[in-house]
């Protein structure tokens, strides 16, 4: 019997009211934009009450496992079949949660989201490719962002890469120390 490479059926990154702020699907399980609206918005109303912020939850829903996370007024989802493991599809939690943190400089709000959604859409495009998962190293991920953007000539925020990879190893260091 072989075993199937791990995948991923979306990314979502929701706002706290349950709207868009930048999703991925990589599955048919939601062939139209309204089926796709309708599954964020149910695991939207799912998850909110549950207080997913100081560490990644867990739920089973419509045959799915999703893996969420949230902070300040975003809502991190990473969704997989409900044979996946679920430690995978929380370490891409991890891995996104934590390259978005870096890329946005601890500054993980809706509105500097918004304002940096090209290095968040790229971020996705790091990390998963057609619903399989390339990366979940949040530094190596933020680093290959950093670059793309920087060889576009748009300069991540006028930040050097050393600047950005300095404040990546600090983001690190600080997340080991706790």
């Amino acid at each position: 019997m072989q075993e199937s490479c791990p995948s991923i059926k979306n990314i979502l990154l929701l706002d706290s009211e349950g709207k868009r702020v930048a999703v991925k699907y990589y599955s048919d399980d939601w062939p139209t934009n309204s089926t796709k609206e309708a599954f964020e918005k149910a695991v939207f109303t799912k998850t909110q009450k549950t207080n997913a912020r100081t560490e990644a939850e867990i739920a089973m829903f419509e045959n799915n496992i999703v893996v969420y996370k949230f902070v300040q007024d975003l809502h991190f989802f990473v969704t997989g079949g409900e044979d996946e493991n679920e430690l995978i599809l929380a370490s891409v939690l991890q891995g996104f949660f934590d390259a978005v943190g870096l890329l946005l400089r601890g500054n993980v709000e809706k509105k500097e989201a918004l304002e940096n959604l090209d290095l968040i859409l790229l971020c996705l495009d790091e990390i998963i490719d057609g619903g399989i998962i390339l990366e979940t190293d949040a530094n190596v991920i933020a680093g290959k962002v950093a670059s793309h953007s920087i060889d576009s000539g748009a300069p991540l925020s006028e930040q050097t890469i050393s600047q950005a990879l300095a404040t990546a190893r600090e983001h690190l260091a600080r997340s080991l120390l706790k």
